[in-house]
């Protein structure tokens, strides 16, 4: 597998661009279930700029009939980062300490995973973080 490099900082700027806005080239969900992990995936692909075609496992968006579970379910998403091992980003589990700008947070609770925030930036140590749904702009992962 060629590894290619994340760009955080495109990432970022996309986030920061469109946290508060829908792109067009992309469905907005906010209607069925929130927008928050379509968006997480858009900013994602902003700074890998590769998708994974792969049948049920993969993580794409050609529009909202032709698309992967992972683009926009916030469990999906991040199932295939942690297990993929073919094209498109990758993932694996960290603590609130060790984030960067441009990864990804999945918020749970009991009933599990249900939002998906992207870091931005960071003040005093903390995550700040961009979001659909509840659209947010380098908010504090504190609230």
């Amino acid at each position: 597998m060629r590894i290619l490099p994340y760009n955080r900082n495109e990432a970022a700027e996309y986030a920061a661009k469109w946290y508060n806005g829908r792109n067009s080239a992309y469905y907005n969900f906010d209607g069925l279930g929130g927008d928050c992990t379509n968006f997480a995936s858009q900013c994602l692909y902003a700074g890998a700029g590769v998708m994974n075609y792969q049948k049920d496992t993969g993580w794409y968006y050609n529009s909202p009939w032709d698309r992967a579970a992972a683009w926009s379910g916030v469990e999906y998403l991040r199932k295939f980062l942690l297990n993929n091992n073919s094209a498109g980003p990758v993932g694996m589990p960290s603590s609130v300490y060790n984030l960067d700008i441009g990864d990804l947070i999945f918020l749970n609770n009991s009933a599990g995973y249900y939002h998906t925030l992207v870091v931005t930036g960071f003040l005093g140590g903390v995550p700040l973080v961009d979001a659909h749904t509840d659209d947010s702009y380098m908010r504090s992962l504190h609230t």
